[in-house]
């Protein structure tokens, strides 16, 4: 009787051992731009991942190889600095231990990373960074889902441009590195093209004053006006080229106008702006694509950011889904990652090296407030629509 409650006892202290190591939460690691120069840009990053955890939370947990384990942040601060980002990203490795990695904001940071989770084996699905610089990374542990990558924004914007009987145009570029590395590759594609470029200018990341650079562009009454521009820069165009009066059929902003105050803010005036984008709640072939953007809007009454918001979502549902088939073991993820082919709400992706090689290069513009794909016309949701 003495050994029979022993065993028992041993059998339920080992199954209570059991179900504490399947109830615990699995820790996902990351940094974000909480400070510093990209902060006003990285929560729309950090709402999708919040988003995510609450939504498989909800359902019990993450699927880990057919275990339910709820799901815990870790992050830090990494002040914009990618150095920091690095630094950052080694102790949640290595100090703290993390199960997984989500990625930080800005190609920066997941170039700085890349170098990291290399050293240490360790798979992470990238989101917000697109630039050539991706492909001179060893393919195996890390992976970019945008299909937004400078080379390929010039070819199509300058096919798109010339379609559209774009003649001429104005560049602007901010001096930041993917602003110039667009600049890189468009000003041939446009020359390519046969479109003439009237102006060409480069200004600071803090400027407070183009009306000199925008009276020019208006003096050269131009088909087409490029601003490769980040969120700051973008606003400010919009401001004083209303101001000023400057005209054209043909606006594009890089990075800016898919965050929704920007729309808000600009009213029927933004409608026709052009950006770089491949992702809306409006294209019915991809179906988590509308549950996604309804979902965000009920969680923080507004649209998500149509590139980053969807990007970082996009990377935490491929880490969901390899985690579901591989578990936690490195080994076995970064495989799985590398020649899966994973549903997102931006549509299949599948990796070869470190690129998506699905997802086309696409442009989004702003028609009565919404967002719709007009470019190109395979995942269109709505047509383009000259200014």
């Amino acid at each position: 009787m003495m050994k029979t409650l022993v065993v028992a006892v041993a059998a339920l202290a080992l199954s209570a051992g059991v179900a504490s190591a399947e109830s615990k939460p699995v820790r996902i690691g990351f940094s974000i731009a909480k400070t510093g120069l990209f902060s006003k840009a990285a929560p729309s990053q950090m709402t999708a991942y919040e988003l995510w955890k609450e939504q498989v939370n909800a359902k019990g947990g993450l699927n880990v190889a057919g275990t339910k384990r709820r799901i815990e942040f870790v992050w830090y601060d990494d002040e914009s600095k990618p150095a920091k980002s690095a630094q950052v990203y080694e102790k949640l490795i290595t100090n703290d231990r993390v199960d997984l990695l989500l990625a930080p904001w800005g190609t920066p940071h997941h170039l700085s990373v890349a170098g990291v989770v290399e050293k240490h084996k360790f798979p992470m699905v990238g989101n917000t960074a697109a630039s050539v610089a991706i492909r001179k990374i060893k393919p195996g542990y890390i992976w970019f889902p945008t299909s937004a990558i400078p080379d390929r924004i010039a070819s199509e914007l300058a096919k798109m441009a010339k379609q559209k009987g774009v003649k001429s145009a104005a560049v602007i570029a901010n001096v930041l590195p993917f602003s110039q590395e667009n600049r890189q590759f468009l000003l041939p594609a446009l020359k390519a093209a046969g479109i003439a470029v009237k102006v060409d200018e480069k200004y600071p990341p803090n400027i407070k004053d183009m009306t000199p650079i925008l009276t020019k562009i208006k003096n050269a009454k131009v088909d087409a006006v490029i601003g490769l521009s980040y969120p700051d820069d973008s606003f400010l165009y919009m401001k004083q080229a209303r101001e000023i009066g400057v005209k054209a059929k043909m606006e594009f902003l890089l990075v800016g106008p898919t965050i929704p105050v920007f729309a808000k803010a600009f009213g029927k005036s933004a409608d026709g702006i052009l950006t770089i984008g491949h992702w809306s709640p409006y294209q019915t072939s991809w179906p988590r694509a509308k549950v996604f953007f309804d979902a965000y809007l009920a969680k923080f009454k507004s649209e998500p950011d149509y590139l980053d918001s969807a990007l970082a979502y996009m990377s935490a549902e491929i880490l969901e889904q390899a985690v579901a088939k591989a578990g936690l073991d490195k080994a076995k993820l970064q495989e799985t990652i590398a020649t899966g082919m994973f549903e997102t709400i931006n549509g299949k992706v599948r990796f070869k090296g470190v690129e998506n090689v699905i997802t086309p290069t696409a442009f989004l513009q702003i028609q009565a407030g919404k967002m719709h794909i007009v470019w190109p016309k395979s995942i269109a949701t709505a047509a383009y629509q000259s200014r």
